[in-house]
């Protein structure tokens, strides 16, 4: 697939989706969030793609929305008539994949400077690794503007005390790649140039994993953070329940008792 403000690889189970914008500190565009939810959703359709890894070319991972590219009214730009479509009543997604409805876990490779929009990828990825010269902020109240879902996401993966200062400090505030490590917002930092052969790494580690039983795992998790505890554990037995009756899930045990690796078949 050829794009202009993105890259876009499968390779080894792996769909890549490389922001490719590093003379706008690959700022969101209007074009760039399309092509996003075009790469995003044939990631998700595509049988040989078991893993979504999204990172950024050059010194950003992402800088947020373009500013240069935002309407007057402020308003999120769409190529259909205005609030016809779904999408248009639910909060922007910008760069963010379709966390909630896709089942195939994502992982973040945070590069450099991440703020805005950016800080949606790392808020509701899968699994976020980083640069050791990643910074983490959120730009909104310093260009007079409410950080909405950007700083409410924040708040369900930091202490609500370091979201709120994080959002209004603004662009006067960064959070370090080791801080974010600290407050448990990613789960690893890397030396700078090990951090695609780590996160390939990574990916290769979780598809060595049945791929069913990843995606109703990643699904039980996701779906059951705003439940309570007793219908969550029903929720996730009901995702246990579908995978038992897969291919899968009896090559697994199989592979183990002859003491072979598992081939795996998506079925």
């Amino acid at each position: 697939m050829r794009f202009e403000t993105i890259l876009y690889d499968v390779d080894d189970r792996v769909a890549t989706v490389m922001f490719n914008r590093p003379d706008k500190l690959n700022a969101v565009s209007p074009l760039m969030a399309r092509e996003l939810r075009q790469a995003y959703a044939a990631a998700e359709a595509d049988d040989d793609v078991w893993l979504i890894l999204v990172t950024g070319k050059g010194r950003a991972f992402c800088a947020g929305a373009d500013v240069g590219e935002i309407p007057d009214d402020g308003r999120v730009v769409y190529e259909e008539p205005y609030l016809s479509t779904h999408a248009q009543w639910e909060a922007p997604q910008e760069a963010t994949p379709p966390f909630r409805t896709m089942t195939k876990p994502v992982l973040t490779a945070v590069n450099g400077l991440c703020a805005g929009a950016g800080l949606d990828l790392v808020t509701t990825g899968d699994i976020t690794v980083a640069s050791e010269r990643a910074e983490f902020f959120d730009p909104h109240v310093s260009i007079g503007l409410v950080s909405g879902r950007e700083a409410v996401r924040l708040a369900r993966v930091l202490p609500p005390n370091i979201a709120m200062r994080v959002a209004l400090t603004g662009r006067h505030e960064r959070l370090s790649a080791q801080r974010a490590y600290d407050l448990g917002m990613i789960s690893e930092v890397v030396p700078h140039d090990e951090l695609m052969p780590r996160a390939r790494e990574l990916a290769a580690l979780i598809n060595r994993n049945a791929p069913l039983a990843v995606r109703g795992t990643r699904l039980a998790i996701r779906k059951s953070l705003d439940l309570p505890l007793h219908d969550a554990e029903i929720l996730a037995e009901a995702f246990r329940e579908r995978v038992v009756r897969t291919d899968d899930a009896r090559e697994g045990p199989t592979a183990f008792l002859e003491k072979r690796e598992p081939k795996w078949q998506c079925r």
